[in-house]
């Protein structure tokens, strides 16, 4: 079974980048609090590299 990592939204993008709001945006996180359940792999975790500051990340 994959592992899979929980994707929360915890800061909003207003102040961020248009490049970083479309990070976000493919990352399936449209509101503020809003959480996603992804597959733990390389692309994943590239994205979720480019807007730290923004997202919290658990592991499940």
């Amino acid at each position: 079974m994959s592992k899979k990592i929980k994707i929360t939204l915890t800061k909003s993008t207003i102040g961020a980048s248009p490049r970083q709001r479309k990070v976000v945006e493919a990352l399936g996180l449209r509101k503020l609090n809003q959480s996603v359940e992804l597959i733990d792999n390389e692309v994943t975790r590239g994205s979720v590299n480019k807007v730290p500051h923004l997202l919290t990340v658990e592991e499940i």
